[in-house]
């Protein structure tokens, strides 16, 4: 079960951040306007930790690279203040979520700090359940999704091998029962394709 590998996703932002002559990846994020969506609908919610700037530059780079809209909170909201979260604030996240066709859950060592990321996920599962994929970012392909046991009860975002050669990253549901293409997944296909 290969996972993203955060030199991987850095290797992506650090590419974006190149072509827009940035300083930092917290720049370009909020100068990016092509995973904006026009209809104030996505296919992803990006759940985050805000520490994790150029992670969620790099994950978004390969969903708007797949055509996807994605909805990072600071960039489509910038008025939302991490300073001071207010009921507000709570109520244009749910709006976001119902607006969404699926979430992502970034998880680094960073996610298990955050206080908004659990709660992200625990509305999203009650609105929308069976479209939540945990996205690790790892040191290595050969680590393993550790802390955060709920986690668990998620599909992962994994890299598979094709029969004939090359690979892509697929959602895998738990206890490998099957899987999804990561755009089949975020644009809310249900359908599962069993392995073998």
């Amino acid at each position: 079960m290969p996972f993203m590998t955060k030199d991987e996703i850095t290797r992506a932002a650090r590419s974006r951040m190149q072509k827009s002559h940035s300083a930092s990846a917290s720049q370009v994020l909020r100068e990016s306007v092509a995973a904006t969506s026009t209809t104030g609908q996505f296919d992803v919610f990006l759940s985050h930790s805000y520490e994790d700037a150029e992670i969620v530059l790099g994950v978004m780079e390969m969903l708007v690279g797949r055509g996807m809209t994605v909805y990072v909170d600071w960039i489509q909201d910038p008025q939302l203040s991490r300073e001071n979260v207010t009921a507000e604030t709570a109520d244009i996240l749910r709006q976001r979520m119902r607006a969404s066709k699926s979430l992502l859950f970034i998880t680094t060592g960073n996610s298990a700090k955050s206080k908004w990321m659990p709660w992200e996920l625990g509305y999203f599962d009650g609105y929308r359940h069976g479209f939540i994929g945990i996205l690790p970012v790892v040191e290595s392909k050969s680590d393993r999704l550790a802390g955060q046991e709920f986690l668990g009860l998620y599909p992962t975002v994994e890299e598979l091998s094709y029969t004939g050669g090359g690979s892509d990253y697929f959602v895998v549901e738990k206890s490998r029962k099957g899987y999804r293409t990561l755009d089949s997944f975020s644009r809310g296909n249900a359908t599962i394709s069993p392995f073998g």
